[in-house]
């Protein structure tokens, strides 16, 4: 997989991600892994920081369930709205998490 095929199919899998559900910048990864040869976190977060503008950016998060850095306040209000179980200063990541083996 080249490097924009990386980019389209992270950008496929958020675009996946259900209404009120959330997937961690690592379990995009690994999601992506095994047909990318890719497995990290901090590439998932740069192709989001770059790319992400078009897609459901504000439903990845980080694993502890804190939310992208510098939009906190608009992926909180976006994940309220679409009824996300929120924790703290994040979303509560054990009951929002998605993986697409689960589906839509």
């Amino acid at each position: 997989m080249t490097p924009d095929e990386y980019v389209e199919a992270v950008l496929d899998l958020v675009e996946r991600i259900p209404e009120g559900r959330v997937m961690s910048y690592g379990a995009v990864a690994d999601a992506l892994a095994e047909r990318s040869g890719r497995a990290s976190a901090r590439l998932v977060g740069n192709i989001m920081a770059r790319h992400g503008g078009a897609v459901a950016w504000h439903r990845v998060v980080t694993s502890a369930g804190r939310l992208p850095p510098g939009h906190e306040r608009e992926a909180r209000s976006r994940l309220r709205a679409e009824g996300a179980p929120l924790r703290g200063e994040g979303v509560d990541i054990a009951a929002a998490g998605w993986s697409p083996d689960e589906g839509m």
